[in-house]
């Protein structure tokens, strides 16, 4: 089982949560705010403040030799693909045929989301987590003893498309971004399938991609006068099998890597892309999703737009049975339906890898 390692509810005295603020948007712009409210104040254990101090460089993936590199190339690429999941969970990836427009254009219609008054986005406040449209802030604070500094936007994408009608022109690049995400994620996971010694399709067939769920996730960190007491997001890791990230050019993100945390600098241009819970049980834990985390600053509000691509909602995603006759080993996860694990995870609070280690054998 993974260590627990959370934090701990403070008990510095602070400005308790009024109950009508509903939004940490709200909260971030009140007049005067020096202090934040003790229900958005966590204490660190030691764990977690063990950062590194040198400067870690993420291994990058060059999408274009995936699809139009000679054969070499694409052999190369392949095994460094496989090394990248194998021993950071996390890549950059370049020159994937995404436009930079386009990418800044969802940025910008994000930003327009969060910047609609509180009433128009009333409408979007859901709680299921298959829900279409979904806004809300925190992750779950239903279960939550401690909130996190965080407004978010909730979107399925496929297999059916769905978008806020507002702010204008929203919709339209919301479903050219998904549709080129979802292109990209679909030839990133035949490099992987390849990767680990299995046919280019077998991940995209034995996990039924055609009908495979798309999240495009959207969120808002604002300034925050205490950065050192709040958090965005805690240590977790994420569902599905690929996450492609994206941000407004301010950083906050760190990973774990080697027992310590990593601050996550990007190169202009590039995606970031993490390996998902669901990649890590197929490949029978050779390939394993990574613990990451979101700070906040008191300067600059930050938006990312995380889009992950998982199964059908309705497949049992094992260790796939080729593999572990391949590597001759047994299997160490149960199956798990994708729609139960979703609503699993939403159920419960953000805690590492609690999800996925109920499913370790």
């Amino acid at each position: 089982m993974a260590e627990t390692a959370s934090f701990l509810v403070s008990s510095n005295p602070s400005p308790t949560l009024p109950q009508n603020i509903t939004t940490i948007r709200t909260i971030a712009e009140s007049p005067g705010l020096t202090s934040i409210p003790s229900a958005y104040t966590f204490t660190p254990t030691p764990h977690d403040q063990v950062v590194s101090e040198t400067q870690v460089s993420l291994p990058v993936i060059d999408y274009s030799l995936l699809t139009s590199g000679t054969p070499h190339q694409r052999s190369k690429i392949v095994h460094d693909l496989g090394k990248a999941c194998q021993n950071w969970g996390f890549f950059l990836m370049i020159n994937h045929g995404v436009p930079e427009s386009l990418v800044r254009s969802m940025i910008d219609g994000c930003r327009g989301f969060f910047d609609l008054p509180e009433e128009e986005k009333e409408e979007y406040r859901g709680k299921h987590v298959l829900d279409p449209i979904r806004c809300g802030t925190s992750f779950n604070a239903s279960v939550e003893k401690v909130f996190f500094w965080k407004d978010f936007l909730k979107i399925l994408s496929h297999p059916v498309f769905h978008s806020p009608s507002k702010p204008a022109g929203f919709s339209e690049t919301s479903l050219e971004y998904s549709k080129r995400a979802r292109e990209v994620a679909r030839e990133l996971l035949k490099g992987i399938s390849e990767s680990l010694g299995l046919d280019p399709n077998y991940i995209e067939k034995a996990l039924n991609l055609e009908q495979g769920l798309q999240v495009i996730a959207a969120n808002f960190y604002p300034p925050c006068p205490q950065p050192e007491l709040a958090m965005g997001m805690p240590s977790h890791s994420d569902h599905g099998l690929l996450t492609f990230l994206i941000h407004n050019g301010i950083s906050g993100l760190q990973v774990q890597h080697k027992g310590k945390w990593v601050n996550i600098n990007g190169i202009p241009n590039s995606i970031l892309v993490n390996i998902g819970d669901h990649l890590e049980i197929l490949s029978n834990g050779k390939y394993r999703s990574v613990l990451h985390r979101a700070m906040v600053n008191n300067k600059a509000t930050r938006i990312s737009i995380a889009i992950a691509h998982g199964p059908s909602l309705d497949t049992v995603v094992s260790p796939a049975p080729e593999l572990l006759e391949i590597e001759k080993k047994a299997a160490a996860y149960i199956g798990i339906k994708y729609k139960e694990y979703l609503e699993i995870h939403q159920s419960n609070k953000l805690d590492e890898k609690c999800n996925l280690d109920r499913l370790r054998i």
